[in-house]
């Protein structure tokens, strides 16, 4: 399986990827302005890189239930330069998080390979030719209505069917439109228009949500429905869970996971898949560091 991404192509034949999370917003519930100036989300950007992330996410809107829309200038203002900077000194993959066809080609101007659209490139008319133009990599994100409606009326008659449903359509749709399938990549949507129940059942099907033999990228990092299990209001205390969680998504085929903190993941993963390839013929077990690429600068 691979993910065709501007030129670039992602192998997720074998092992897992990981992708960083960097928000420059002053508003997402996990680590809100931590790293709002450039300067603190490239320092946060090199750590990720150094821990094992391969591709960076960089978003300026927080997409947390009832977060405010933020006008494009200010979206603007708080990603391309990050995004610019960073692909002056690193050849990995850099993704852009956003709605806003703007945003996105300025991104893909600056170096951005991939575009993550928690609307699945319906918010903006101007998104779906946009990338097909491109030729990006494209995160498909299933959600009901808007961050700012999305926890109102969290209702399927079964979330599962729901979701791959949609995944389908979306694919069908954006195939007919001249979409190469292989820069498609299908996220579930945890916690974006989800009841707990609806996220448990979701992380109990993710081999059924593979759709047209899309990867799946499931982003659960510190998220409300794991500090409601395990009863802590603190995002970051839920990272050993989260590690928990991205292991048992591993074993069940996906091959995209997008967190906060990506060395306890990456390690994570690496051991689910030692046991996943124990005794098969070109799958050494090795050492994370061993996994991961040396460096991508330039």
């Amino acid at each position: 399986m691979h993910w065709r991404t501007c030129g670039k192509t992602l192998d997720l034949t074998r092992q897992a990827r990981v992708m960083g999370i960097l928000n420059t917003t002053p508003d997402s519930f996990s680590d809100g302005g931590r790293h709002a100036s450039q300067a603190a989300a490239l320092d946060h950007a090199r750590q990720m890189i150094r821990e094992g992330a391969e591709v960076i996410d960089i978003g300026g809107e927080s997409t947390r239930p009832g977060a405010a829309a933020v006008p494009l200038d200010e979206e603007l203002a708080r990603t391309i330069p990050v995004v610019a900077a960073l692909r002056a000194e690193w050849d990995g993959w850099i993704s852009i998080d956003t709605t806003k066809a703007a945003v996105a080609r300025a991104a893909l101007d600056a170096g951005a390979d991939i575009v993550n659209d928690v609307s699945a490139l319906r918010h903006d008319p101007e998104m779906p030719a946009l990338c097909r133009q491109r030729g990006c990599g494209v995160v498909l994100m299933h959600m009901l209505g808007t961050p700012q409606t999305m926890q109102q009326a969290a209702s399927y008659p079964d979330v599962v069917t729901a979701v791959s449903g949609f995944f389908a359509e979306r694919l069908a749709a954006l195939t007919a439109a001249g979409f190469d399938p292989e820069t498609l990549c299908l996220d579930p949507g945890i916690g974006f228009g989800k009841t707990l129940e609806h996220n448990l059942r979701l992380l109990g099907a993710l081999e059924t949500l593979a759709v047209g033999g899309r990867p799946l990228m499931l982003g659960i990092s510190r998220k409300s429905f794991i500090g409601r299990v395990l009863g802590t209001d603190d995002p970051a205390a839920r990272d050993p869970a989260t590690a928990v969680l991205t292991a048992c998504a591993r074993r069940q085929g996906v091959m995209l996971h997008r967190v906060h903190a990506v060395r306890p993941n990456l390690e994570a993963i690496r051991l689910a898949e030692a046991v996943l390839h124990a005794g098969r013929a070109g799958f050494p077990v090795c050492h994370v560091d061993g996994l991961v690429p040396s460096d991508h600068k330039r």
